[in-house]
């Protein structure tokens, strides 16, 4: 039994390990990794492995390697997409993930309530709890926040590298404005395998996005109620209207209530089957890493995770069936 114990309470044992890996290409990571590393073996940590990664492949071969060895608590340092392929590769072990905020939009470190900075967020941690959360995938693929396609593809592709460098957080407005001018609309048809909701057609559509957290696209909100842990998947469905339209549901991203506008289709489920007219690239986490025909379905209790010790991000947890 993992959920529940103090995250001080797994590190207790003397030979207890602590991996951290960290993107050294996100926006605060080459300086993150030496000063967290202080922070663990002044906190009490004897057996600290630090690892800094400066690509893809990279990341993957390290998580590999470290992961084999089986570490109490694996902090991964980076955006959104480096955590994500952090939490991938301990779903379903006994390892604990810790987040480190080190991308632009770190809707992960938001949903879980950690500090931004670095040095207080491994404070926090080892300090906190551990909690269970979902994994949301995307055919078999893993995603932590929302899975998106339409807008969001075309926001991805505009975020580029030099633009989160140079506007940071205000990148992902800027990217929006430049992706909604060339948008194109969608149709796009929802199947759901459990039978819960009947089948859906959808026509001139401007995105669909499904969430397993609760945070995305640097602190929108997928919906007033969703949760990392309630065993649902929020999906959504945004019909192209008129611009004021558009503006009126973006004034209500930030706390989920666009749900309620009639030109948002919304509703929960464990599973759903989504197909396009044409294939269209899916958008994992800020990855575009699929594609339609996608199968959507859920881990429940997927991962156990440190947050702090106040933090609401797990309020619904439960034991793993």
């Amino acid at each position: 039994m993992v959920a529940g114990m103090d995250v001080r309470t797994v590190l207790a044992r003397d030979s207890a390990r602590v991996a951290l890996v960290v993107n050294a290409n996100a926006r605060r990571g080459r300086d993150a990794l030496d000063s967290c590393r202080r922070v663990l073996l002044d906190g009490g940590v004897r057996h600290v492995e630090a690892h800094g990664v400066t690509s893809g492949d990279e990341l993957v071969s390290t998580l590999d390697r470290v992961v084999a060895t089986g570490p109490d608590l694996l902090i991964v340092g980076g955006g959104d997409g480096t955590v994500c392929c952090g939490a991938a590769h301990v779903a379903e072990t006994d390892t604990v993930l810790g987040v480190l905020a080190l991308g632009t939009a770190n809707d992960f470190a938001r949903t879980l309530e950690l500090p931004q900075d670095p040095s207080a967020a491994v404070r926090a941690l080892l300090e906190g709890k551990v909690v269970d959360i979902d994994l949301g995938r995307a055919n078999g693929q893993a995603f932590l926040n929302v899975a998106s396609m339409g807008l969001s593809v075309g926001v991805t592709e505009r975020l580029t590298p030099s633009l989160k460098r140079r506007l940071g957080p205000v990148a992902y407005p800027v990217a929006t404005l430049r992706a909604y001018r060339q948008h194109r609309s969608f149709t796009a048809r929802l199947v759901f395998p459990e039978g819960d909701h009947p089948p859906m057609e959808l026509d001139d559509l401007l995105q669909v996005a499904v969430g397993n957290g609760r945070h995305y696209g640097g602190g929108n909100t997928v919906s007033p109620t969703a949760s990392v842990d309630d065993d649902l998947l929020d999906v959504y469905a945004i019909e192209r209207g008129r611009l004021i339209d558009h503006v009126s549901i973006a004034r209500l991203l930030k706390d989920g209530t666009f749900i309620e506008h009639d030109r948002v289709h919304h509703l929960t489920t464990r599973a759903v089957h989504i197909s396009a007219g044409t294939p269209m690239p899916v958008n994992l986490d800020g990855e575009i890493a699929a594609s339609t025909p996608t199968l959507f379905t859920l881990d429940r209790n997927a991962l156990h995770v440190a947050v702090p010790a106040r933090s609401r991000a797990a309020r619904l947890d439960r034991p793993r069936p």
